[in-house]
């Protein structure tokens, strides 16, 4: 499945997604924290992709006895042990860095790695500050890129100001707060992805949230087991909230994904381009979940800037939309784009570009002057939301991609999802 060839979608559509992948974020967390936790910890709907059965691996060999009847996931774990091996975090970025501050204060020795791509990623906005307060974290270019090694030690108290919004980076900082000699004090400069504290706090741990301030005092003992079922990824479900909102007359229901605000910040800036979108709450116990129905309305340009962080990995799919809508959409304060699976900002505006729309590259951000769509041959860099973003523009025009292996890092049956509603080669 190395490239892809996909097809003008058959107009209109009419969608119902209650097969969307789990959420990715919400699956790594849930297999990390049951490290944490006393007695076992049963898991629902696990994220099946390789990212997440990666970490399942790596918490497995820190110790963690794991069953799975393919339905249901329980982890029981006395504590991290030392690894016979290195751990291999394939593709995630977030599995590495919350390895670096879950394992920061662990015994022992411990040797994270990835694949080519994770590898080239920057590491130090989490090594850093971890070494600040103690951790022994070190690896290519003094701490940078990946292979890192860690080695656990004590932890001292903090107060870090962080000049980067990243759900990353703090919930790094918390994990390692965790075991520190004090409360600790972390602060953003607004406010990232909520999930660590929401679930950590549902487990037990003594965390207060005031603002843009987490509070965190040092665990007692071990946290409550985890007893979850795992909505599906509002990240996941937005590009076929895109598919309805540039196909006209179609419509698309969304069913049990998180409306977590944090997470849910793309379909907004749907919603102010014009786009029809409802919500219906069904429940809510670590995260709120219900059902997101979009329907097709014509598009206008927008701005995007605020609440970066609530909508970081939904930028390359919304730039589609602003590829279909009348006028001319920014994207400022996204610097943070440049340091994921790909350049983000490069890698949607070089291939917007191929599909004959006009765009203009700032350092953090870029513009997109809405058009018509023209079919071209993609390059995904390895960059599984690069390829699925691209692959939904292709229900305009058509469109090939190349390298769609690295879809199977977060949204296994992405393509199975998109035959429904148009001819799928691979």
């Amino acid at each position: 499945m190395k490239n892809a060839t996909i097809y003008s979608a058959i107009q209109p559509f009419s969608l119902k997604c209650d097969q969307i992948a789990s959420d990715k974020s919400i699956s790594h967390r849930c297999a990390m924290f049951s490290l944490l936790a006393k007695g076992e910890s049963v898991i629902e709907n696990f994220l099946r992709a390789e990212d997440t059965l990666n970490t399942l691996q790596i918490v497995k060999d820190l110790g963690a006895t794991i069953t799975d009847d393919g339905r249901v996931i329980r982890i029981s774990s006395e504590g991290i042990k030392e690894p016979f091996d290195i751990l291999d975090c394939g593709n995630s970025g977030t599995g590495m860095r919350l390895f670096c501050g879950l394992l920061a204060s662990a015994k022992g020795h411990f040797v994270l790695t990835g694949d080519e791509y994770l590898k080239r990623r920057p590491m130090k906005r989490v090594t850093q500050p971890l070494r600040d307060i103690g951790a022994f974290v070190d690896g290519r270019e003094g701490g940078n890129l990946a292979p890192l090694s860690i080695r656990g030690g004590s932890l001292k108290a903090f107060d870090y100001q962080s000049k980067i919004a990243s759900a990353q980076v703090k919930s790094a900082m918390i994990l390692a707060a965790l075991s520190a000699d004090a409360e600790c004090r972390y602060s953003e400069p607004e406010l990232s992805r909520d999930h660590t504290e929401r679930m950590l706090k549902g487990m037990g741990a003594e965390l207060e949230v005031k603002g843009l301030t987490t509070k965190i005092k040092p665990l007692k003992g071990l946290l409550e087991p985890l007893y979850i079922r795992v909505p599906a990824d509002p990240s996941s479900a937005f590009f076929f909230a895109v598919a309805a909102a540039i196909t006209p007359g179609a419509e698309v229901l969304i069913e049990g994904v998180t409306f977590n605000p944090t997470r849910i910040e793309a379909f907004r800036a749907l919603e102010r381009m014009g786009t029809q979108i409802s919500y219906e709450l069904k429940e809510q116990k670590y995260e709120p979940t219900g059902n997101i129905r979009v329907s097709y309305a014509p598009l206008k340009a927008i701005t995007v800037e605020d609440n970066i962080s609530w909508l970081i990995d939904e930028l390359p799919a919304l730039s589609i939309a602003f590829a279909c809508a009348e006028g001319v959409s920014r994207v400022k304060n996204a610097e943070e784009l440049r340091v994921k699976e790909s350049d983000r900002i490069s890698s949607v505006v070089t291939n917007l570009n191929h599909c004959d729309i006009k765009t203009e590259e700032f350092e953090d951000g870029y513009s997109v002057t809405g058009g018509v769509l023209q079919p071209a041959l993609i390059n995904s860099y390895g960059d599984h939301r690069i390829a699925m973003s691209f692959a939904i523009a292709g229900l305009r025009c058509g469109m090939k991609i190349e390298d769609v292996e690295c879809i199977q890092t977060s949204f296994p049956n992405f393509f199975d999802i998109l035959s429904q509603i148009t001819r799928v080669e691979l």
